[in-house]
């Protein structure tokens, strides 16, 4: 029988807002006990700096030295990330013994799944040394070493948490920096990035305001969406394209928006992204009964009545059938760990088209 373990993790997403931290009790498997959890929102500067690393990256020749400037930001978000896993276990009066391992996914500053590419920032040796907690960390490499796309990386555990659901076919989605679906029916599985998630409309609304996003899209509401950019858009290859496919933060930028108003820049590219994961129905093998929500999009009101009626379905955030909305992938980043240790795969032909089931993650020893 496999041991349930005590795993926490960490999570720092696309939309670089801050980091979700989370403490599961799991044996790769199934979960057993949701533990405390824990949010830390970037600073202005924090955020500035690893937006900064999204674009020198882009130009980061293969096989080269990592530039100073992102080699820094990987010390500073380490730096943070170490505050987190204390001020977690100090707001809830554990130690660090009460926690076997630690899951740390790193911040993605660049994917290109065209070119082999995904590379995630974080110093794990420096985090299990400061913790003393062993970390797994690099959940992407191998699967993509082996000819996946490297993401998405939760379905997994979506699968293992929709259990108890008994609508089927599910589609879970989640909408952070960019967005993915996850289409559950039985023992199937398919999973695969199907476009912009939060990224464009908060670097719109930045740009406008200073705000980091569209409170609750009210900006959105405001506005009027312009259908004739979206179709657009829509027709691009990626939409055609069939899964496995994943994105990189800045394949879908705030500028289908250029030239709008606040207002209706906000509802186009609010309604873009809905349209986008209502499109994601074409690839799916079966129509599905029912869409449960995660990430940050959740939140945002005139988006989630968007997906609704473009789908026609039931559309409902996450904690409608009990999971923790703001926790979802730090939850999965320790799911995923554990599945290291046991050698379990991370991924499957039908979540990133790697050729077989594939384990992955490498694993920092505390000192």
């Amino acid at each position: 029988m496999a041991k349930f373990l005590s795993a926490l993790g960490l999570m720092s997403g696309t939309s670089c807002d801050g980091v979700d931290a989370a403490i599961i009790v799991t044996d790769g498997e199934t979960v057993s006990e949701l533990g405390p959890t824990y949010y830390r929102p970037y600073t202005d500067y924090e955020r500035k700096r690893l937006r900064g690393t999204l674009k020198t990256a882009r130009f980061w020749p293969a096989h080269t030295s990592v530039p100073e400037d992102i080699a820094s930001a990987a010390r500073m978000l380490t730096d943070v990330h170490i505050e987190i896993v204390k001020s977690l276990l100090d707001a809830n009066g554990l130690s660090a013994a009460k926690v076997n391992l630690i899951g740390f996914h790193g911040q993605t500053v660049l994917h290109r799944p065209d070119q082999h590419r995904t590379i995630q920032i974080g110093d794990a040796a420096m985090l299990a040394n400061a913790t003393g907690i062993d970390v797994v960390y690099d959940f992407r490499s191998a699967d993509m070493a082996a000819g996946g796309q490297g993401a998405p990386l939760a379905p997994l555990y979506h699968v293992a948490r929709a259990h108890a659901i008994k609508e089927r076919p599910l589609v879970v989605v989640n909408i952070g920096g960019v967005s993915n679906v996850t289409w559950i029916d039985g023992d199937r599985v398919l999973a695969f990035d199907c476009g912009p998630g939060n990224a464009p409309i908060d670097d719109w609304v930045h740009a406008q305001s200073g705000a980091t996003h569209d409170e609750d899209g009210r900006l959105a509401a405001q506005g009027k969406a312009d259908e004739t950019r979206i179709a657009g858009a829509l027709a691009g290859p990626f939409f055609a394209k069939k899964p496995p496919k994943s994105l990189d933060r800045l394949d879908f930028t705030m500028k289908l928006a250029d030239g709008l108003s606040p207002e209706d820049g906000a509802a186009t590219l609010t309604a873009f992204t809905a349209a986008a994961i209502a499109k994601a129905a074409e690839h799916y093998p079966s129509p599905a009964a029912r869409i449960l929500v995660t990430g940050g999009g959740r939140r945002n009101s005139t988006m989630m009545r968007e997906i609704a009626r473009l789908t026609n379905l039931p559309v409902d955030p996450v904690e409608a059938v009990g999971w923790r909305g703001d926790m979802v992938e730090a939850e999965a980043v320790a799911f995923l760990a554990v599945r290291h240790l046991r050698g379990l795969p991370l991924s499957l032909p039908t979540t990133t088209g790697v050729p077989r089931p594939t384990a992955g993650g490498k694993l920092a020893k505390a000192r």
